[in-house]
């Protein structure tokens, strides 16, 4: 009876049996879905062809995986990996690259950051957000400077949200 008893006081103790520490085993998170990386990513890329800028545009999941990659025929040869590194700045400080950059100059972030992997002081990258969630983010280079590149993907982004409204009220509307 002992020993039953030792091994009842030492589950306690570990909390095995718990379903609570079987649920904090279990993560759930958003991510943005390919298709609609896709329509944000066509959306920027019109944006800037309108405006005669020759870019690239790269989305990337919130894990800091291509879903997305477009390049227009002209853009200059550092513009995929540009955009790539602006997106996967945006993504890992959660802010634009272009206020990472700011706050790299202004000695709110400190210098040794820029230093790191894949990390640019450029504008034109965004997290893409919904509900609180970082779902990804959008990095767009090519076009004469980051602040246009940054209107560009900010555009792909508020293009993408509209889409995704009107067909949430479509399907409302024939009942899916």
């Amino acid at each position: 009876m002992k020993p039953f008893l030792c091994f009842l006081v030492a589950a306690a103790v570990l909390g095995v049996g718990s379903p609570s520490r079987a649920d904090d085993a279990i993560v759930t998170y958003k991510s943005i879905a390919p298709d609609r990386a896709l329509d944000l990513a066509k959306a920027a890329l019109a944006t800037c062809r309108n405006h005669g800028y020759q870019i690239a545009v790269v989305v990337l999941d919130r894990s800091g995986q291509t879903l997305v990659l477009l390049r227009d025929r002209f853009a200059g040869l550092p513009a995929a990996g540009t955009a790539n590194d602006k997106a996967y700045t945006a993504l890992s400080f959660h802010m634009a690259s272009g206020e990472f950059a700011n706050s790299i100059k202004s000695g709110q972030l400190s210098a040794g950051l820029s230093a790191l992997p894949h990390i640019v002081t450029l504008a034109g990258g965004l997290t893409i957000e919904s509900g609180g969630n970082v779902l990804g983010a959008v990095g767009v280079a090519g076009a004469p400077g980051g602040d246009k590149d940054e209107e560009c993907a900010k555009a792909g982004l508020d293009r993408s949200v509209t889409s995704s409204i009107s067909e949430c009220k479509k399907r409302r509307k024939i009942g899916i």
